[in-house]
């Protein structure tokens, strides 16, 4: 998304978080998240997959977002994760960002009451109170854009996700990010495919950063962009990439996509 739209949502996320922060306080995140029972390991389920050789995809639940527009105008988060547990999707990746993206943080609770996947809470964290905040609705990872924080904040943000025994995605969409991204020793890498700036994707991004990445011990994950099952297996046939975030091109043909067949 271009920079501006970045830091559109950015500004909007401090004032939220700022304003939930006077009405929850982390104790009550603290009581909540003890009470949840079906907490779900999102970095093992993958994991797992690599070992035996396996492709995974994390299925995305998104109702818009400020490239695509509106994607699904009938939303119903359960039953897209619904057909996604049907068609074996190995996570989910709910959006939860309010305004540009139309999420909520209730659509994963409502999710995991019904589905026993590994949920990414998809959203822009910049403040380490969003991580049990997270939690406490059910989510078992987080996501770190490292376009989106400082360093000191992406540190913060990673070591309160350790904290709380979650699952980390870091998120990078340039060399330097990916650079940046090693010193995470137990996160995921995701390399988005999509331009910031343009909003345009290549995967040919995946091809150019993964290099800088091959020795990360953590599971490599593709973003965005893969269209198809063809461009899934060029990029697993290409580096050693089994893992992929993939949501407009399921959601637009939710019922018949191909690319689970790949699982």
């Amino acid at each position: 998304m271009p920079e501006n739209v970045l830091e559109k949502i950015i500004e909007k996320k401090k004032i939220k978080i700022d304003n939930l922060k006077k009405e929850i306080s982390i104790e009550n995140l603290n009581d909540k998240i003890s009470e949840y029972k079906s907490f779900i390991n999102f970095k093992n389920k993958i994991l797992d997959n690599i070992d035996n050789n396996k492709i995974s995809i994390i299925a995305e639940i998104k109702k818009a977002s400020p490239s695509a527009g509106i994607i699904i105008e009938n939303y119903n988060p359960l039953e897209i994760a619904e057909i996604y547990l049907r068609n074996k999707a190995t996570c989910l990746s709910v959006l939860t960002e309010e305004e540009f993206f139309l999420g909520n943080l209730l659509h994963i609770s409502k999710i995991k009451e019904k589905i026993k996947l590994p949920i990414l809470c998809k959203d822009f964290f910049i403040d380490k109170y969003q991580v049990p905040l997270a939690k406490s609705y059910g989510a078992d990872a987080i996501l770190i854009i490292l376009a989106g924080v400082d360093d000191q904040t992406a540190d913060e943000l990673y070591e309160e996700a350790i904290k709380q025994k979650m699952s980390i995605i870091v998120e990078v969409h340039t060399v330097e990010e990916a650079k940046k991204s090693l010193r995470y020793n137990d996160a995921l890498i995701g390399i988005n495919n999509r331009n910031l700036k343009t909003l345009k994707t290549d995967i040919s991004t995946t091809y150019d950063i993964y290099n800088i990445l091959i020795n990360h011990k953590g599971p490599l994950i593709s973003e965005s962009g893969i269209r198809n099952k063809n461009d899934l297996l060029e990029i697993s046939s290409k580096t050693k990439i089994k893992t992929f975030l993939i949501g407009e091109s399921i959601l637009k043909n939710l019922e018949n996509n191909k690319i689970f067949t790949v699982l």
